[in-house]
């Protein structure tokens, strides 16, 4: 083959691939075309809540992170898996995978309700994900009922040693007193939930945090969990999912109660809220109502304190389908979180 062969068959080559650009550009200019009509919008469907500023942005890098600390450990990205299940067969597919990603990107998660390790370690493969997570954050997960029926009983070292098998960083308490009240057969509480803790926490060497589930909390409550000596406190706000109209869907005689999971408080009520308040050094992780990346962008970024978004209902259908499916679900929220990063700024701060 001559040297002049060997320039016409370059040539030829950048010449098909010119011609598939070109092929390819006319076909998105014709969808364009046709597209047009149905790409309208309007004042009225804008989203007021940021800014929008392209002119400093770079488009987010696979390697790219968000460094964020929470409990003395860094995070790759202010992502919180909040706890969503155990005690059943299932589960232990949904924590592998769930934990398999959060120590894959360094991000944090909560175990669901552990209350069967308090008496049984018959479940424990079901909450035994700490080889997943390395070093990364992990709280078990308690009601507040349990916790009062250890102190009543002398039993609060069962806690102690449901926290060190799980092999968690620290205890999350959830608040469910409407829960509770609506389940049938539910706990009833002897102590406040205030008083409770107040208790427990006398004898904790471990972070607690302390979180409601889906109903969130009002300025009383959190001005007096400010006062203990938690880590934290997780949102559970209105607005996501509600473990009082959950209980309510398998109750029959609920009329009286029904109205009842219609009260709480959102998200964004919460971070005003909080923001009144010294929190010393709490940390939180927003959650409840946090339907997608921007919601969660905007509440991290008016709180004044340390945070991190949490979600747990978008991650439990690809967790139940497959490592990939989760993977590929939790990609595409991270590049979004990035964009948003890079793009947009709350509207006020």
């Amino acid at each position: 083959m001559t040297k002049c062969e060997k320039i016409d068959t370059s040539t030829a080559m950048e010449t098909r691939k010119n011609f598939s650009s070109s092929a390819e550009l006319a076909q998105r200019k014709e969808s364009h075309i046709d597209l047009t009509p149905q790409s309208q919008t309007s004042g009225n469907g804008r989203d007021s809540r940021f800014d929008y500023e392209p002119l400093f942005f770079t488009h987010p890098t696979q390697t790219e992170t968000w460094e964020t600390k929470f409990l003395n450990e860094t995070l790759n990205y202010p992502i919180w898996i909040s706890s969503m299940t155990g005690g059943t067969e299932k589960a232990s597919v949904i924590n592998r995978n769930l934990g398999t990603l959060a120590g894959k990107y360094k991000l944090g998660m909560g175990l669901g309700s552990c209350r069967p390790l308090l008496h049984s370690k018959d479940r424990l493969s079901e909450f035994a994900i700490r080889k997943y997570l390395a070093g990364q954050p992990l709280l078990a997960n308690l009601g507040i009922a349990q916790v009062e029926e250890c102190l009543l009983s002398g039993n609060v070292h069962l806690i102690h040693e449901m926290v060190k098998m799980t092999e968690a960083t620290g205890l999350m308490v959830h608040l469910n007193p409407l829960q509770e009240w609506l389940q049938p057969g539910g706990d009833r509480f002897t102590l406040s939930p205030f008083e409770t803790l107040k208790r427990f926490l006398d004898d904790v060497s471990y972070p607690v945090l302390v979180k409601e589930v889906g109903q969130g909390m009002g300025p009383r409550s959190l001005k007096a969990l400010l006062s203990l000596p938690i880590d934290g406190i997780e949102f559970g706000a209105f607005g996501g999912t509600n473990f009082t109209k959950l209980e309510s869907l398998r109750a029959r005689d609920t009329e009286t109660k029904e109205p009842f999971i219609h009260v709480g408080h959102t998200a964004l009520e919460m971070v005003e809220v909080l923001n009144a308040l010294p929190s010393g050094k709490k940390e939180f992780i927003i959650s409840g109502g946090i339907k997608n990346v921007l919601d969660g962008f905007e509440l991290k970024m008016k709180l004044k304190a340390p945070s991190l978004i949490g979600m747990a209902s978008p991650f439990l259908q690809p967790a139940m389908m497959s490592f990939e499916t989760l993977e590929k679900y939790f990609l595409n929220m991270r590049e979004a979180l990035l964009t948003a990063k890079g793009l947009l700024s709350v509207k006020g701060d």
